[in-house]
Parts: C-alpha cells; structure tokens; sequence
C-alpha cells in the first residue's frame, strides 16, 4: 500500500509541477504584487496555495465523471487526457527561457485591490489554467479501471494524490512567499534544466496514459470480435 501511495504522490507532483510552473511563475506574482505590502504578498500567496489546492482536487473528483456522463469512454478519456499532457510535455520542453503565462496579466495589484485578485488572475490562469486542470483529469482516469473510481479500493493512490496535492500547494506558497530570493538563488539557468527535467517526466506520463487508452481500445475490440 506504502509503494502505491508513494507512486501516486511521485506521478502527479511530477506531471503537474512543470504544468503550473510555480518556479517561472514566481516572478510574474512578484511583479504583479509589487505594489503590495509584505503582509498582503504572504497573504496572497497562502489564499492562492489554497485556491490551486481545491480546483486541482475539484477537477480530479468531477472531471472524470462529468466526460463519462456525457457517454465519452475510459479509453477516450485517456486517449484525450494522453495526447493533452504529451503536447503540454511537448511544448515545455521546447519553449523559450521564461514563462509567458499571464504576461498580458493586470495593472498593479495594491493593498486596496488585493482581496479580490487573489482567484482572479493570480490562482487562474497565472497558476492554475486549462492545462493543468486538464491534466489533473488525464491523471484520474490512468488509474481508473472501470466506469467510476472506487475510493475504498484506490486508497492508497487517492492519499498519495491527496498528498501531491498537498504538497504542490505548499510549494507553490512556499515559492511565491520567497519568490524574489528564489529567483537570484537559481538563476535563469538553474530554473531552466529544472524544468526541462520535469517538462521530460511529464512527456513520458503522457505517452503512458496514452498507451493505456489504446491498450483499453484493444481489450473491447477482443470483446466484440470474441462475442461474434
């Protein structure tokens, strides 16, 4: 049970660190902040550590559900969710140094201002976006078998997630409290090869969850051959 709990938390901190980026989007909270005094920033960065923490187990709870309702199948889910993560993995791997999320972002976020920014734009979508959401999804039906996950019999997997989670929010507080020592302690290039290392993690978890939507195709294509 300890391995499974342990692969679940390594799986889903790993695909969705460099989804949301918190290491490239720590500048931009800086800068957006600026014009905010020491105690509002940490207040900020505690109300979105939060805020991700909740959309993220919002989207794996409801998300996968919500597709199966709508008749779409477990091996299309993770077809989907598959190709998804792999262009995400894709195309951090090859993007630029720095991150653009967010650059159109907002006029300077103050004292005053600050109570109703801290969902909009600084948790969605200058952390949490449609990528990470949809990702969060892809991760769920990788583990699922059947029509609906059964929290009993996946307990370990949903407490390591949890966990993930968990700790992704403390990471992502931790460093948009600190974000200004963060960025001289790494430096452009440090930050870079920590992200091409995850964007890496995150290509190959795609191509998995992608393998296992045509491994499930398979298996009901034998089904249907075998019933006629």
């Amino acid at each position: 049970m300890l391995s499974i709990a342990l692969a679940s938390f390594v799986t889903v901190f790993a695909a969705l660190f460099p989804v949301i980026n918190p290491l490239g989007d720590g500048p931009i909270f800086l800068n957006m902040v600026q014009g905010c005094s020491e105690t509002v920033r940490n207040k900020l960065a505690r109300s979105v550590s939060i805020n991700c923490f909740f959309m993220l187990l919002a989207s794996m709870l409801i998300g996968p559900q919500l597709l199966l309702f709508f008749g779409i199948s477990l091996p299309a889910l993770k077809l989907a969710g598959g190709a998804v993560v792999i262009a995400m993995g894709w195309n951090l791997l090859n993007q630029k140094s720095g991150s653009d999320k967010g650059a159109s972002g907002s006029a300077g976020i103050t004292d005053d201002t600050s109570a109703g920014s801290a969902f909009f734009p600084l948790t969605m979508p200058l952390t949490v976006g449609p990528g990470s959401i949809a990702t969060a999804i892809a991760l769920v039906a990788a583990y699922q078998d059947g029509k609906s996950l059964n929290l009993i019999n996946e307990l370990p997997a949903v407490v390591g997630t949890v966990a993930a989670l968990f700790a992704l929010s403390l990471t992502i507080y931790f460093i948009y409290r600190e974000s200004s020592g963060i960025q001289r302690v790494f430096g452009i290039n440090g930050t870079n090869v920590l992200m091409r290392l995850f964007a890496f993690i995150l290509l190959a978890i795609g191509v998995q969850i992608f393998l296992g939507g045509i491994s499930g195709f398979s298996v009901d294509l034998n089904k249907v051959i075998s019933a006629h």
